[in-house]
């Protein structure tokens, strides 16, 4: 996954001497720690309203920790995002997931991971579940993941264009990271 366009973005991720005031509160917490968040700090009132949306995206889902991480790098590859693609397989590693299975979701999964690139791949290619992923998914995760699951390609899919209009740098620490074993 590459960034096809390599011109200097005039939206870079806001330093902390220009942090805008009306929300300094969120530069010690998520916003202050990732680029994505610091380029999206050029509109504030945006930010303070994603905040909620985010905390439950990733840490209340229904999808759980592993699920939800799956459903995110299948998204990033979908839309093109190596930001997204590189951080999440280091959240995803930190799970415990292993490369081979990251690699998979590039590729056509079987099993349970094979319903969530299905699942991604319909709202992608289609914009809705059918009625039988919908219901596989249902079944086997319940009705709530079903909702988180297509929150959470949304909400990705609405970063995966901001850091790809943008150009947002991967985080050093994550680029250092894939540079030593990339997936």
């Amino acid at each position: 996954m590459s960034i096809s366009h390599k011109t200097k973005s005039h939206c870079l991720p806001i330093a902390d001497e220009n942090w805008p005031a009306e929300i300094a509160d969120m530069r010690a917490g998520f916003a202050g720690d990732l680029n994505i968040y610091r380029t999206m700090a050029h509109h504030p009132a945006l930010l303070r309203a994603w905040a909620p949306l985010r905390q439950h995206i990733v840490k209340g889902s229904a999808l759980g920790p592993v699920r939800s991480e799956l459903v995110i790098l299948r998204a990033a590859h979908r839309i093109g995002s190596a930001y997204e693609w590189a951080h999440h397989v280091s959240r995803a590693r930190a799970l415990g997931i292993s490369d081979a299975r990251i690699c998979d979701l590039r590729a056509s999964p079987v099993g349970e991971d094979g319903l969530i690139a299905r699942a991604v791949d319909a709202l992608f290619d289609a914009g809705r579940l059918t009625p039988d992923i919908e219901h596989e998914i249902s079944a086997a995760l319940g009705k709530q993941a079903v909702f988180d699951l297509m929150a959470t390609v949304g909400f990705y899919s609405v970063l995966g264009y901001i850091l790809m209009t943008f150009n947002t740098p991967i985080d050093e620490f994550i680029a250092d990271e894939i540079a030593k074993r990339s997936v």
